[in-house]
């Protein structure tokens, strides 16, 4: 028989956890952006291996919450950590330790879970803080009794996951499969093209506005040549609506054909984006929008 498990993949915001999935899972599911808070659901991977399979749970990184959105994404992470067989806990370790980064340790050491994986990314980078997060679990830890399997990855090349993926099985146990072989992402339509949306404006504006950058997709018809789909870009402020079009329309032209490019590979359709900016004050504290776009209710 197979081994099978849930793996809830946490750590703080921007320690490379999309990459991580990504690589695993063996093509993107995740959107992946070096803006911090750049997962905003938690997303399913699902990971196909001759061992057996695992159910990958990219969350958001835990931050500090600013704003209803912001106790959200926390909220999702911590339940996503919960209701897993193993938890994965990544680390940035080409940085030194993060308050964050010493609350997830604090934390298992105080929940105790039976299988823990502590991933050390980046192991590529010089410095690389190894002994500094392990002197630090170990001043967490104290008299805790679990015992975390420590691995070091290199999430953005092919192979540097490997070491991961390894300790995973080692974790799971023998049981039936929890998804069909050939799927390799449960994750709602809607969402993954948000997502996909989102990280193009996120690779052109940079730091500009990526948190009170919201994608909401209205609606999706489908064709004989493909989808059309609509599409609103949010933003808080009148002030934001010109950078987020761009002069002359660049930045939404850039975004909409890198999307519609990405897409068409994901689903294997071609997508024709609509997308309207819309000014939307306090869109982060809109519970209606934010259920929309899969924040809250049955989508997560």
């Amino acid at each position: 028989m197979a081994k099978v498990a849930v793996v809830g993949v946490v750590g703080r915001t921007n320690a490379g956890k999309s990459t991580l999935v990504n690589r695993l899972v063996g093509e993107k599911i995740s959107i992946v952006s070096p803006v911090e808070q750049t997962t905003r659901n938690t997303v399913r991977g699902i990971v196909a291996d001759p061992r057996g399979q695992l159910v990958l749970l990219d969350t958001p990184g835990l931050h500090k919450a600013v704003g209803r959105l912001g106790a959200l994404l926390n909220r999702m992470a911590r339940r996503s950590a919960a209701g897993a067989d193993i938890l994965c806990v990544v680390f940035d370790a080409s940085r030194e330790p993060q308050l964050e980064d010493i609350g997830w340790m604090q934390r298992i050491a105080r929940e105790q879970p039976a299988k823990v994986v502590f991933v050390l990314n980046k192991a590529d980078c010089a410095p690389f803080f190894e002994t500094m997060f392990k002197d630090a679990w170990r001043e967490a830890a104290e008299s805790a009794s679990v015992e975390p399997c420590w691995v070091k990855s290199v999430a953005t090349v092919e192979g540097g996951a490997a070491e991961v993926l390894d300790a995973l099985f080692a974790l799971a146990e023998e049981g039936e499969m929890l998804f069909d072989e050939d799927i390799a992402t449960d994750y709602p339509r809607r969402l993954a093209i948000a997502d996909s949306i989102r990280e193009k404006f996120l690779a052109k504006l940079h730091q500009e506005l990526p948190h009170e950058l919201g994608v909401c997709v209205k609606d999706i018809r489908e064709g004989s040549g493909g989808w059309q789909v609509k599409v609103d870009v949010l933003v808080n402020r009148a002030s934001q609506k010109p950078i987020v079009i761009g002069r002359g329309a660049e930045t939404i032209k850039y975004a909409r054909h890198c999307a519609e490019r990405e897409l068409k590979e994901i689903f294997g359709v071609k997508i024709k984006l609509e997308m309207w900016v819309k000014v939307e004050p306090g869109w982060m504290k809109n519970e209606k929008l934010l259920a929309e776009m899969g924040y809250i209710g049955g989508e997560i």
